[in-house]
């Protein structure tokens, strides 16, 4: 009996060789070489032409569904935090006396269970202003045959739902374990090559390596999401010396940027995996991690930054002054601290695309492992970067300092 299974299960061992070999050369010489010299084979832009054709049919056909069967297709009152129905004042008061004692529903005159009508419209004018929606996730009015993206459509024919488990199986089969090998791929590569550029004495070789191996591992990491960026105005690039300051919608923002150029990063120093990534990275590049009781330090981390700008040698720092990850509808107040040091400030603005997959991290839903997963998990991650004309503080308030970013971005249309 053992002799039987004996030559089947070499037969498996021999099938396993072959698809991981094949798979790691398709990885190889489509992917990696390609992220290596920097290069496009112009696969992901055909991919996102024919993903785009594929959305606009699913949502006509949707929008013919839902008329046929007199379906409310969209609920544009609807923004994730307060569900609202298209009602006037006068129906909804008399709802509310519907529900209670009232005889008379149309009557004119004025009665005590009407105050909940003006209460809760109250309570809703505090919870939906204008910054809560910035902290929710923008709903689309097409749908992108993700689930997660529109809660609004629902069952309307066969066709459209075997589409939908196609992409379901294509997401979670094929491209999610495509993605999470490149992203491994690129961390191991980084934390190898910025260890063996560490070893090397400082110099302008050294520096070569470093920015080589730094753009080498964001590039492929940039691919691990499916990536499609646009860079406009590279001329604006951010040079030694300076500060880069952008919007922020996601931890991937880093990656996008350092991609097309290498930044000195700024951040708290970690444990476990992602301290073994500081560690290796600060060998080869003139990072800037703090300790968890220097971070409230205003005049230590101050100092830190002036003392780095000063060096016109070293690379521009890379900087979020919104604090937090914004829902990319809008901008937050910047905070001031980077705008107090005396030097040139480089505006950088992101804009993602959310028909292919929402980039915006909520922090309070989703931990980081499970925010990579749903990055990992959409059809691709698509946005442009505006590099804005620099800007230096010239005797002005720390206020108006703060405002240059939002004067740029208007003044070049972003």
């Amino acid at each position: 009996m053992a002799f039987f299974f004996f030559p089947f299960d070499s037969l498996i061992c021999v099938l396993l060789g072959i698809s991981f070999t094949v798979w790691f050369t398709l990885l190889l010489v489509f992917i990696i070489v390609p992220a290596i010299f920097g290069v496009s084979l112009g696969i992901r832009k055909l991919y996102m032409k024919t993903l785009l054709k594929i959305f606009k049919w699913a949502t006509l056909r949707i929008e013919r569904g839902a008329k046929e069967k007199n379906h409310l297709l969209y609920k544009p009152y609807t923004n994730g935090i307060i569900a609202k129905e298209p009602m006037s004042l006068e129906e909804e008061i008399k709802e509310i006396r519907r529900s209670g004692s009232s005889k008379d529903l149309s009557s004119p005159e004025f009665e005590m269970s009407d105050i909940f009508y003006f209460c809760r419209k109250g309570v809703e004018s505090i919870m939906d202003d204008e910054v809560t929606k910035r902290f929710s996730p923008e709903e689309l009015e097409s749908w992108n045959l993700l689930t997660r993206s529109n809660y609004n459509f629902q069952h309307i024919s066969l066709r459209l739902t075997v589409l939908w488990g196609l992409g379901l199986l294509i997401r979670y089969c094929f491209l999610l374990p495509l993605r999470i090998t490149l992203a491994f791929t690129g961390v191991g590569l980084l934390v190898v090559g910025t260890t063996m550029v560490g070893i090397l004495p400082n110099g302008r070789f050294k520096n070569f390596l470093s920015e080589k191996v730094h753009l080498m591992c964001y590039r492929i990491c940039v691919r691990a999401l499916t990536a499609i960026i646009t860079y406009h105005d590279s001329e604006n690039k951010p040079k030694n010396g300076g500060i880069c300051v952008a919007n922020h919608t996601s931890p991937i923002d880093v990656i996008i940027l350092a991609s097309d150029g290498c930044y000195a990063m700024v951040g708290q120093v970690h444990g476990g995996l992602m301290g073994i990534i500081q560690r290796s990275m600060v060998k080869a590049c003139p990072h800037i991690w703090f300790e968890r009781s220097e971070v409230k330090d205003r005049s230590l981390v101050a100092k830190r930054l002036s003392d780095h700008v000063e060096d016109k040698t070293k690379l521009p720092i890379l900087i979020f002054p919104e604090g937090t990850c914004i829902n990319n509808t809008s901008v937050m107040m910047f905070k001031k601290g980077s705008f107090e040091i005396g030097t040139t400030m480089y505006p950088v603005a992101i804009k993602y695309d959310p028909r292919f997959g929402d980039a915006f991290w909520n922090s309070s839903k989703y931990g980081m492992v499970s925010y990579l997963l749903r990055m990992m998990s959409s059809w691709a991650i698509v946005c442009s970067v505006w590099y804005l004309p620099p800007v230096t503080r010239e005797c002005l308030s720390n206020g108006t300092a703060v405002c240059c970013y939002r004067t740029v971005m208007t003044n070049s249309g972003v």
